[in-house]
């Protein structure tokens, strides 16, 4: 596994793929992303970023069936792994320390 280190953007995907309970694949992933943070993400971005998460152990794939709108070619699913699961645990605490420590944001926080 590579390092643990998550970037913003892996971040955010990493949410993504979770959200959608691993029936994520790289369009609908786009669109979840679009929807949420309401940004157009590209095909390129996107993969890169899930290249590396699958590097560090923070998400897992699976092909798909072949399908005839897609000439033939499977879909592949990302779900998030335990290690995944782990890593935006641990950057959701870290995010939350900064803003407890800061007199003048006041933020609703579990």
């Amino acid at each position: 596994m590579k390092g643990s280190y998550l970037g913003e953007f892996q971040e955010i995907v990493l949410l993504a793929v979770m959200a959608l309970q691993g029936q994520g694949y790289g369009v609908n992933i786009q669109e979840e992303l679009k929807k949420r943070i309401n940004r157009d993400i590209s095909r390129g971005a996107l993969h890169s970023a899930l290249v590396r998460l699958d590097e560090k152990g923070f998400v897992k794939s699976s092909m798909g069936g072949a399908t005839a709108v897609r000439g033939g070619r499977p879909k592949r699913y990302y779900e998030v792994t335990p290690s995944g699961r782990k890593a935006l645990e641990e950057a959701q605490q870290l995010r939350n320390q900064f803003y407890r420590s800061m007199p003048d944001i006041v933020v609703n926080l579990q």
